[in-house]
């Protein structure tokens, strides 16, 4: 199944887009745009793909995404047939990063926001009180204009930028854009992985390329990731089985071993501890979206 580019109109007048959407489901097929987007849901449930993710959402469920990471939100069957009493409703932002002029993530201001946009590449879905902060706000911007709404949004920014509740929902793998310029020893790491993920990668060859003891180097990894490198590994390897599975008609052993999973029953076995369900499963799912 692949993904198409979908473009929002923006008013002469206005530097971003918030949007209400409303009707018997959502239309919007599985895409991508380059803006970063909020998407909060008002009213419906069903599931949403965000990359090689697969969840649920239902009233109150709060995404924020980065540029270029397919999604898609697909209605329970009764909105889709007209059968659930009432529409679908959400409210959505997309902002492009230099919407404030070029300089603006510059700033020294906001280098906690850009760490957050940095992570929003692979899709968040925010909880707790950030997620609540965010409704309210979110909701009063569908009536402001001008400086008002704009104050909101940088309101938004804020509480983005200072909050650790969410749930990273893409893989590593998935990721359209991998950035292997960066300087530090883990942008080494990370570039290295996703260059050789369908070969042996070892603990200790990473722990060398990083100049670092074995032990050191694990702590420092989880420190850095909350998650193991080994664990990290997996998921890049299975983002990119995702999108095989989706995009392609390769057989799921042929996936396997082109992902780096030496044999098919580890990688069902790590399929299913990571995605929650077997590798036909989610094919099966990505095709009844594209039947949609």
């Amino acid at each position: 199944m692949k993904s198409i580019e979908v473009r929002l109109p923006q008013d002469f007048d206005k530097s971003f887009i918030v949007f209400k959407e409303k009707g018997q489901y959502f239309p919007c097929p599985w895409h991508y745009h380059p803006e970063y987007e909020l998407v909060l849901v008002l009213k419906s449930q069903g599931r949403r793909m965000v990359g090689d993710h697969i969840g649920y959402f239902q009233e109150g469920d709060l995404v924020c995404m980065g540029p270029y990471l397919p999604h898609v939100w697909v209605n329970e069957p009764n909105f889709v047939n007209g059968q659930a009493g009432y529409e679908a409703e959400a409210i959505v932002i997309h902002f492009q990063k230099d919407f404030l002029g070029e300089d603006f993530l510059k700033i020294p201001e906001m280098e906690t926001l850009k760490n957050f946009l940095r992570l929003s590449k692979r899709g968040l879905a925010l909880q707790g009180k950030a997620k609540e902060q965010i409704n309210v706000l979110m909701k009063e911007m569908i009536h402001m204009n001008g400086i008002q709404r704009l104050s909101s949004l940088l309101s938004i920014f804020d509480i983005l930028s200072q909050t650790r509740d969410y749930e990273l929902l893409a893989s590593p793998g998935y990721l359209n854009q991998i950035d292997p310029q960066g300087s530090d020893r883990l942008d080494k790491i990370k570039a290295y992985i996703h260059k050789n993920f369908d070969k042996d990668i070892s603990l200790p060859e990473a722990a060398a390329m990083a100049n670092m003891a074995v032990t050191t180097f694990c702590n420092f990894f989880k420190e850095q990731y909350r998650i193991t490198f080994v664990e990290y590994l997996h998921t890049v390897r299975l983002g990119h089985a995702c999108r095989m599975l989706s995009e392609t008609d390769m057989n799921i052993v042929e996936v396997a071993f082109e992902c780096g999973f030496n044999n098919l029953a580890n990688f069902n076995r790590q399929f299913k501890k990571y995605k929650k369900m077997t590798p036909t499963h989610f094919r099966k799912m990505v095709n009844m979206q594209e039947v949609a």
